[in-house]
């Protein structure tokens, strides 16, 4: 069980690394937006540490 939450939770954080890329990529990235994306990468990552 605990595997499987930390790999649901490496999967969040790449989907989340994919969309601030791809939120960058755009010609008028929301600033926004990717303090939303980053801050739950964070929250991810902080999640992935204490496991």
């Amino acid at each position: 069980m605990e595997a499987s939450h930390i790999n649901a939770l490496h999967n969040k954080h790449a989907g989340l690394e994919r969309r601030i890329a791809e939120e960058l990529k755009s010609p008028h990235p929301d600033p926004v937006t990717l303090q939303a994306l980053k801050r739950h990468k964070l929250r991810i990552r902080d999640q992935i540490a204490h496991h």
